[in-house]
């Protein structure tokens, strides 16, 4: 007969392992700590770039957020931002200025609606990183080169859920 304890040792949620997928649970619980390792290194190589220009996680999220919402010729407002971050008015507004004093961003009346203030990332902001984060895309882009354009689309394809899903169990936890 085993324990309680017995069946945890024996569960690949409770391992350091890695190994192959499969369907169902198990393959569940390796992706699940290889996307949880992702996150970590990714974590920790936006640490290094944050450290070497005064950013914390959160001025980083803003940043790339402002940024993709450039990319997609969308505005970003201060209270779309606060909504997309999960973040009060007031803490929002502490960190636009401190995005602003750094030179990262600016903060301009929209020009379709004057009431709105419409925020851009600087040239530098982009140039900055674009500098950093350059040897990581060259490294991913290496790794990723042994894939097929099919397995490409499979693997987008997973992100694009994956992406969904945490969405999703983030609003069941989200106090707004």
């Amino acid at each position: 007969m085993t324990s309680a304890n017995d069946q945890d040792s024996e569960d690949p949620a409770n391992t350091g392992e890695t190994g192959e997928t499969g369907t169902g649970y198990e393959g569940n619980v390796v992706l699940g700590k290889l996307l949880r390792q992702l996150n970590v290194e990714l974590d920790r190589f936006n640490v290094l770039f944050g450290d070497a220009h005064g950013l914390h996680q959160t001025d980083l999220n803003a940043l790339v957020t402002i940024l993709d919402a450039a990319n997609r010729q969308e505005p970003m407002t201060p209270s779309r931002l606060a909504a997309t971050l999960d973040m009060s008015v007031s803490a929002t507004t502490a960190l636009l200025e401190r995005l602003e004093s750094l030179g990262h961003i600016t903060r301009e009346r929209s020009e379709v609606d004057r009431r709105r203030v419409d925020l851009d990332i600087h040239d530098t902001a982009r140039q900055v990183g674009g500098e950093f984060y350059r040897p990581l895309l060259r490294e991913l882009g290496g790794a990723w080169d042994g894939f097929s354009a099919e397995q490409r689309e499979t693997i987008r394809q997973f992100l694009v859920a994956t992406i969904d899903a945490t969405e999703r169990a983030r609003e069941t936890f989200s106090p707004r």
